[in-house]
């Protein structure tokens, strides 16, 4: 097999969602781009792919639209010739003590991190099995596909859900050749952490043992690497991306000197 021809990847106007276009269409894949708010972003990765000489289609992506949204993956298989990788990418939270979140927050978290991305994979496994030349679709997790986080109770069970979806759908889809892996970000210098896109290495993470956040585009080689020919016999696995944040439960708990962290 050959790296795959076309990808579509959801939430890629800035971030990882961003690093992973660009990586993909490095790789020889033409990209679909999908923003929810910022359309200069999603044209600004559209550029950047292009300026790799592939094709770019944009496209607006509203998942708490379900399910009418997901039919933006069929229009951007349609309009690029079909689709061989989906990474979902796209995804919102909170930062709210869970005897406070609204029941409509709680919903549209769910809804865009974990419904919205069940409905995109299941698009794109359909278009999969119906080319017949396999596929690779990616989920992006999080560290809280595995551990929790303070004030983040809607994100941490979606990503959990989304985890497990992705086993399922890894054992489902083996027999079309489609392999299902999910990549969990620790903390990266993105807009989303409250950082901007840009070189992570001054900023100091005494907690996290690499003792930095990440880089956008270490999440997208990862990414890049699980859509490879070299990555066919990897299915079903979560690859955790983080600096060595979660390994540090026992050793951070032991040196936590104050009670700030009960609350977001």
């Amino acid at each position: 097999m050959s790296f795959p021809s076309t990808a579509i990847v959801t939430g890629s106007d800035s971030g990882i969602g961003r690093a992973t276009a660009v990586a993909l269409a490095e790789a020889g894949c033409d990209v679909g781009v999908t923003y929810h708010s910022d359309e200069a972003g999603g044209q600004a990765t559209a550029e950047e792919v292009r300026s790799r000489g592939r094709k770019a289609e944009v496209r607006r992506l509203d998942l708490t639209d379900l399910p009418a949204a997901a039919a933006v993956v069929d229009e951007l298989a349609d309009a690029l010739g079909g689709v061989d990788v989906l990474v979902n990418n796209a995804g919102t939270g909170t930062s709210t003590l869970l005897v406070d979140i609204a029941y409509e927050t709680w919903r549209n978290v769910l809804a865009t991190d974990l419904d919205g991305a069940f409905l995109c994979l299941q698009r794109a496994a359909r278009r999969m099995i119906d080319a017949g030349r396999g596929g690779r679709i990616v989920n992006i997790t999080s560290v809280h596909e595995h551990q929790p986080k303070i004030g983040a109770a809607p994100y941490c069970a979606a990503k959990g859900g989304l985890g497990l979806l992705t086993k399922v759908a890894a054992i489902e889809l083996a027999e079309h050749g489609i392999t299902v892996n999910s990549v969990a970000p620790g903390e990266i210098a993105t807009p989303m952490t409250g950082q901007e896109d840009e070189d992570p290495r001054g900023t100091e993470r005494p907690g996290v043992p690499v003792g930095r956040p990440g880089d956008a585009r270490e999440i997208a080689a990862v990414v890049a690497f699980l859509c490879s020919p070299q990555a066919a016999y990897v299915t079903g696995a979560s690859w955790v991306v983080d600096g060595g944040m979660t390994q540090m439960g026992p050793t951070g708990g032991a040196h936590l000197e104050s009670d700030a962290w009960r609350r977001p």
